[in-house]
């Protein structure tokens, strides 16, 4: 990682099958960014309440546990206001009405390359706003 990139925000990554969360990480660590990663919504709650680096949920939406996806995105934004949400599936037909203000939904599979430019883009935007 660059000096510069030590101030990016770390990434929560939410998904309950292993091996795509474990590309998941490898992905978005390859590109320069902090991960945690959790199997779901319950785990990933108690790790972004005790970790304040975290400026990014990313989650797949089909999860066991107490809520979903979409659910954990929802309490995200009511808590952390600030972190920025992407929210992936298989499911098809999430409307913009089913997900938290400023989300974006990825159809699974996704292109690699469009989380780690839209992560950047995030990230650009965040240090634009903070210099104004």
């Amino acid at each position: 990682m660059h000096a510069k990139d030590t101030k990016r925000p770390a990434v929560l990554i939410v998904e309950d099958e292993p091996l795509l969360r474990m590309d998941a990480v490898d992905m978005i660590q390859d590109a320069g960014f902090k991960t945690y990663d959790a199997p779901s919504a319950d785990a990933a709650i108690e790790i972004i309440g005790s970790h304040d680096d975290i400026g990014i949920l990313f989650t797949d939406i089909d999860m066991p546990g107490s809520m979903d996806g979409l659910k954990l995105a929802e309490y995200v934004r009511a808590g952390w206001p600030s972190v920025k949400i992407l929210i992936a599936s298989g499911v098809i037909g999430v409307g913009d009405e089913e997900m938290p203000e400023g989300s974006k939904f990825y159809a699974k599979p996704y292109a690699t390359s469009l989380i780690i430019d839209d992560l950047r883009t995030l990230i650009a935007q965040d240090e634009i706003n903070s210099r104004l």
